[in-house]
């Protein structure tokens, strides 16, 4: 593993991945990010030829014996983000769950200062007893981190995250229809992809994909779902881990340990 070095943050360093990895973002033709959770999973994932990264949440608290849902803080998350940043040349987006209760321009220059050119928020406000944003309320939010990136200086690709689906909120009947209206406000108040976070069938995904006017992000399992093309068929254009890559490995950790008792 290479030594890591000072993660370049300059501006112009940072725009130029941003934009770079906005650019993956094509729908039929979708950029596979791997979820990593510390520098060498993050290497491992360059090393596979991989074009970007994504943090996630889940997998950081793990590693850091917290829980998920905010049991870590920001700090908590950018101390780890500023080790992956620096293992790596890829860019590199990072799940902030819904915010640590930070502001909007708090988000942005925390993770631009660690070399973090994108980010995941949630609708579920885990620290007010995970409430859920409203959908307008949830915009408003996505617009204001798009003001703190226009400030900034940096196009930082926002990809918006409703929960509606692994929530189970509301009745069934109507929920692609509901995240479809919720994802499009954010989509109008400047979000770069759109995340209907769960595990969907075929046809809720051509629906979502249809409808949506930014490129979607499915969240895969590399150890199940049959492969990229699979997705790239149902119109996707990002596709993420979450947590299952780390268990994936966690599981055959244990099948080798197992061996040895």
């Amino acid at each position: 593993m290479a030594t890591p070095e000072a993660t370049d943050s300059s501006p112009d360093a940072l725009t130029a991945k941003a934009q770079a990895l906005l650019a993956l973002h094509q729908p039929g033709n979708p950029v596979v990010l791997p979820t990593v959770w510390d520098a060498w999973s993050a290497q491992i994932a360059t090393n596979a030829e991989f074009s970007g990264l994504t943090v996630g949440s889940h997998p950081v608290a793990d590693s850091i014996g917290k829980s998920d849902n905010e049991g870590m803080t920001f700090d908590d998350l950018l101390t780890r983000v500023r080790q992956i940043t620096a293992s790596t040349d890829l860019p590199v987006s990072v799940d902030v769950e819904s915010g640590y209760g930070e502001s909007a321009s708090r988000l942005i220059d925390g993770l631009l200062s660690v070399g973090a050119v994108g980010l995941n928020i949630e609708d579920t406000v885990h620290s007010e007893g995970r409430r859920l944003r409203s959908a307008s309320e949830h915009a408003a939010l996505i617009g204001e981190l798009r003001a703190a990136s226009d400030a900034a200086g940096v196009p930082v690709v926002i990809n918006a995250r409703t929960d509606l689906f692994i929530r189970a909120d509301g009745d069934e009947s109507d929920r692609v229809e509901r995240a479809v209206a919720r994802l499009r406000l954010c989509a109008d108040a400047g979000a770069s992809c759109l995340y209907p976070v769960g595990r969907h069938t075929d046809d809720v995904y051509r629906t979502l994909t249809a409808e949506l006017p930014l490129p979607v992000n499915a969240i895969g399992n590399p150890a199940a779902d049959s492969g990229r093309a699979h997705y790239a068929e149902l119109g996707v254009g990002r596709i993420s881990f979450g947590p299952f890559w780390q268990a994936n490995l966690a599981e055959r950790a244990a099948e080798l340990l197992t061996a040895w008792h």
